[in-house]
């Protein structure tokens, strides 16, 4: 299990609320979530700052010191994703913290390939040479990255929403072969900055869309520079809700989506096929 939290905008926004101010901040959730458990094994918060991915990564939990809450202060970005860990694959490391990233994309991953051992190598037959060789870590999250991103550097014709949802129902696929009853937990969102995709399978996920500037209760500011010249738009994707006097939609079980050009979330069923 892990918590994530991810930000997309069409006008630059700041998250500090959503990461550490608000009352099921991530900061908070890493001491303890909403089932109880902490996620002390990590942090990690990707933006774009002149559309290059700035990555911070630490391996002890967010809610210790005040690393995590200064980095959060100091982000006002279009994208962000953010990620506490509580390791079930893989040690406690800064290779095996998450988001992980490739050039432009950034990816986290909440959830467990049970049997991963044996998954792995059928994985890592199918990922190409150039993302086999970047492999840092022993996570599974990392392998699902370099799989889902060696397919698309592959078959780019197919499209990245495409690509994604054919990446993970063949890692379910192989799940299924070795244990039919296993629960595959594979939350995840990957990002460049432009584009935004993600898939809720077994393990909760949130979101909220925002339509208009607004008075934040938490800290009592508004969190954008608002250009009246254009309509703010937003979408805010969280484990759990990170708030609690908004009003948080919950992302349907098995369910893979991309943000759309008006910020909602299109949602297509993630594996039917199976």
């Amino acid at each position: 299990m892990c918590r994530l939290y991810a930000m997309h905008a069409n006008e630059p926004t700041k998250v500090e609320c959503g990461l550490v101010k608000a009352q099921n901040a991530l900061m908070a959730q890493s001491q303890g979530d909403m089932q109880g458990y902490a996620h002390g094994h990590g942090w990690g918060v990707a933006d774009y700052p002149d559309g290059v991915p700035l990555i911070e990564k630490q391996t002890w939990a967010a809610f210790h010191g005040e690393h995590f809450s200064r980095n959060a202060a100091r982000i006002y970005a279009k994208t962000v994703v953010a990620h506490v860990r509580r390791a079930t694959v893989g040690g406690t490391s800064i290779e095996n913290t998450h988001p992980f990233h490739h050039g432009k994309w950034i990816f986290a991953h909440n959830g467990t390939v049970p049997n991963f051992d044996q998954v792995r190598d059928s994985m890592l037959d199918h990922i190409d040479p150039l993302h086999r060789v970047e492999i840092s870590g022993t996570t599974d999250s990392e392998h699902i990255f370099r799989y889902v991103m060696s397919l698309f550097l592959r078959h780019p014709e197919r499209g990245l929403l495409d690509t994604v949802r054919h990446g993970l129902e063949q890692i379910l696929a192989w799940s299924a072969e070795i244990d039919a009853d296993a629960r595959v937990g594979l939350n995840i969102v990957l990002t460049d900055g432009q584009h935004m995709i993600g898939s809720r399978f077994n393990r909760s996920l949130y979101y909220l869309p925002r339509d208009h500037v607004f008075h934040c209760p938490i800290c009592g500011q508004f969190h954008v520079h608002h250009s009246p010249k254009v309509t703010y738009q937003a979408i805010e994707i969280a484990s759990e809700p990170v708030t609690f006097v908004d009003d948080w939609y919950e992302v349907p079980n098995k369910t893979i989506f991309c943000v759309a050009e008006d910020y909602r979330l299109d949602m297509q069923p993630l594996g039917r096929r199976l």
